[in-house]
């Protein structure tokens, strides 16, 4: 259909503006608040999505932004941005949770470009792309303007057709350091990436992983192929070890602000519980304030990172424990950070029924956040601190630090 002429409320989650018109609500991509538009509107069975193709009335926290994809609120200036992103939060909090609740200013990244420490890429014959797509074709990039420095020296050394046959990249950085791993993503014997391998280490990294295709990530299996498979990196008050393929925060720096207010949030005590732990970034934050600390995840790959960091550490009151193995123990605090989907009700019935007086919920994901607050709160907990923080800038991602304690 033809463009159309719309005028621009406000934004809304994923930074997409909402306007109106004779048939209801439309979703744009591209537009800030106060705008008017032209944009391409398609059908949907929801609610109908459009993209800007003209700015016809501009926003005065409009700039200029780089053609990429893996970008939707740099647009915006970054003042602007931290403003939407706690809108996002408030909004969540009214809408899905039905709370009326201050929030907090949106805590901004140290950096605003080039904070990324991780990134992984398509492998294509006109060069490495972005993973994210818009469009039918890949985006293919010279310097990624998110990535930390030692990673974009990297990318403009690689030569894509030298990285057959493998057909997807990902690098991880340290910022201490400036060291690069690599890993790559193909099919085949590991003597068939060798020469891969090689070329990845003549363009500046310091070692080279290959996992298979999978459907999920990196659940084939990774193998480590030339050179080191991880560096050392620091969170707040902590140092990490963390590799091209295991997860971590890409943006250390923010993800250590929020670490340490988490901590500050959980206070001081006997025992601290530590859901969706991972490598113990938060945890290891407590281990001076508590007497023991208990890290708890699914991940294999990151507990064993975590007692390798907390052996290195010399930290002897914090413990690694699969959750399929983990014995919960009576805990003053319980800190989670969940993935996106948020704590599943049988979790949220655990924390209900423990005896903890405390939850510390750092979430990635506004709406599930949102979600499980409210239904704390029905259930007599009560809402103290909401802090956004932001770990992606130029982008509508948001984080958030809360806590909940007995009402």
């Amino acid at each position: 259909m033809p463009a159309v002429t719309l005028k621009i409320e406000k934004l809304v989650a994923g930074g997409l503006g909402l306007a109106r018109d004779e048939h209801g609500v439309l979703l744009v991509r591209g537009a800030l608040p106060g705008e008017t538009v032209r944009a391409d509107v398609r059908e949907a069975k929801g609610v109908r999505q459009g993209r800007v193709v003209d700015v016809l009335e501009a926003s005065a926290d409009r700039v200029r932004a780089p053609d990429m994809p893996t970008v939707d609120l740099a647009h915006a200036t970054y003042a602007a941005q931290l403003r939407f992103k706690r809108d996002f939060v408030a909004e969540a909090l009214t809408r899905i949770a039905k709370l009326e609740h201050a929030v907090g200013e949106t805590v901004p990244s140290p950096r605003a470009w080039a904070y990324r420490n991780g990134a992984q890429y398509l492998v294509t014959p006109r060069g490495l792309a972005y993973r994210e797509r818009r469009g039918h074709e890949p985006l293919t990039f010279t310097r990624d303007p998110l990535v930390m420095e030692a990673v974009q020296d990297v990318t403009v050394r690689v030569d894509a057709a030298l990285l057959a046959p493998a057909t997807e990249v990902a690098f991880r950085a340290s910022r201490d350091t400036g060291e690069v791993v690599a890993a790559l993503i193909g099919a085949g014997r590991p003597a068939e990436h060798l020469r891969a391998a090689d070329h990845l280490m003549d363009a500046g990294v310091v070692g080279v992983s290959l996992a298979q295709p999978a459907g999920r990530r990196f659940s084939a299996g990774v193998k480590l192929i030339a050179g080191e498979g991880e560096v050392r990196d620091h969170f707040g008050r902590v140092t990490l070890s963390v590799s091209a393929t295991g997860f971590a925060q890409v943006n250390p720096e923010a993800a250590g602000l929020a670490y340490g207010r988490a901590a500050e949030l959980a206070g001081r005590g006997r025992i601290a519980l530590d859901l969706y732990g991972g490598s113990g970034a938060i945890g290891r934050h407590l281990a001076g304030q508590f007497e023991r600390v208990v890290v708890v995840d699914v991940a294999q790959e990151a507990l064993a990172r975590g007692r390798r960091d907390a052996q290195l550490e010399g930290l002897r009151n914090v413990s690694f424990r699969h959750v399929h193995d983990a014995a919960f123990p009576d805990a003053d605090v319980i800190v989670v950070d969940p993935p996106r989907a948020g704590l599943d009700a049988a979790t949220r019935d655990g924390i209900d029924g423990s005896v903890a007086g405390r939850l510390v919920y750092v979430s990635c994901d506004p709406a599930t956040w949102a979600r499980d607050v409210g239904d704390l709160v029905r259930r007599g907990w009560r809402l103290g601190e909401v802090t956004p923080h932001d770990f992606y800038p130029q982008t509508s991602h948001v984080e958030v630090v809360s806590v909940l304690s007995r009402g």
